[in-house]
């Protein structure tokens, strides 16, 4: 089963041809959901001003002054409008749809009234083996997709602390996508993603808050086991591990750094400090611009390896 037709069968080679063109209407598309997204971010500033949902500075936040959260209510809300509008079209949309929708609300709450972590890490579970239920994948390779999945949701969580970081990570991690392998659903979640940072960076008016970032890394990672989730089914479980871990890029590599890190020193691994690479880097010297460029840079070699690795299965 392919998740949204872009990688097509070619019998006569046993192979598959990556269909690369994007058509007018998925460029209207990206405009509107650009458009729907800078427009609403203000919106849900008001919202999070009315109901307290606010990032107050000190301990190891890098910001000045008090910012609403909450951002990611523009993205959730605009990823379920994009869903209506082509749900008819895409076998995914209803359990991406779904499974956003419970990993976005249990994040949502969590920036108002702190949950207990292993509430958010069952809706997490629940959303990754939800989205991939109806994919024809093998047992192991369904185990290894839901763990990277949860894993790549609450990665793009732990790597949200400098302005405009996690919004890089999704648009590096989505325009590779949409390169190696299709502009669709790609393009159209870009549009969302760009319109709210231009009000997180260069210097944030409003944060994404737990729901937010961990919304983008289900998205990203549920997207991508859809629109390639043909060819991962038929690698061998090593090489599948290896391309899911650069597919990741750099919050799976920080985050699993910082948490051995953290073991090393006796300390638990969900302990909060300022080890992660950004906070390195500030600590040397760099200006924020400079750490997010090497970053991304950073981020942008893990993916295209990780991409390269999977198109070479993929063509003929």
């Amino acid at each position: 089963m392919l998740g949204t037709g872009s990688l097509a069968p070619n019998s006569d080679k046993g192979c598959f041809i990556v269909d690369k063109s994007i058509t007018d209407s998925q460029i209207l598309q990206a405009i509107g959901a650009f458009l729907w997204a800078f427009l609403a971010v203000p919106l849900s500033m008001a919202l999070a001003k009315r109901f307290r949902l606010l990032d107050v500075p000190g301990g190891r936040k890098l910001h000045a002054s008090v910012t609403p959260r909450g951002a990611g209510i523009v993205l959730w809300v605009g990823f379920l409008l994009v869903s209506l509008l082509m749900g008819d079209h895409v076998p995914f949309a209803p359990y991406v749809a779904s499974g956003a929708t419970g990993v976005f609300v249990v994040g949502y709450l969590d920036d108002m009234s702190p949950l207990p972590p292993s509430i958010r890490f069952m809706v997490h579970l629940v959303a990754a083996m939800g989205v991939l239920y109806p994919l024809d994948i093998p047992l192991l390779h369904r185990v290894v997709a839901v763990i990277w999945i949860t894993g790549l949701t609450n990665a793009f969580n732990l790597i949200d602390g400098m302005d405009g970081l996690c919004l890089s990570m999704t648009l590096v991690t989505m325009g590779c996508a949409m390169y190696f392998l299709s502009p669709f659903p790609w393009v159209v979640t870009m549009g969302l993603v760009l319109g709210v940072m231009l009000w997180n960076f260069p210097k944030a008016k409003t944060f994404l808050g737990d729901g937010g970032s961990t919304l983008l890394g289900f998205l990203c990672g549920s997207l991508m086991l859809w629109d390639a989730g043909e060819i991962l089914a038929k690698f061998g479980v090593v090489r599948l591990c290896i391309t899911l871990f650069l597919l990741g890029g750099l919050p799976v590599v920080d985050t699993l750094s910082v948490m051995f890190g953290r073991i090393l020193r006796g300390a638990s691994p969900f302990l909060p400090d300022r080890t992660h690479g950004h906070h390195r880097l500030l600590d040397m010297g760099l200006g924020k611009i400079k750490v997010l460029a090497v970053l991304v840079c950073v981020h942008l070699s893990l993916v295209v390896a990780g991409m390269l690795l999977l198109v070479g299965g993929a063509r003929c």
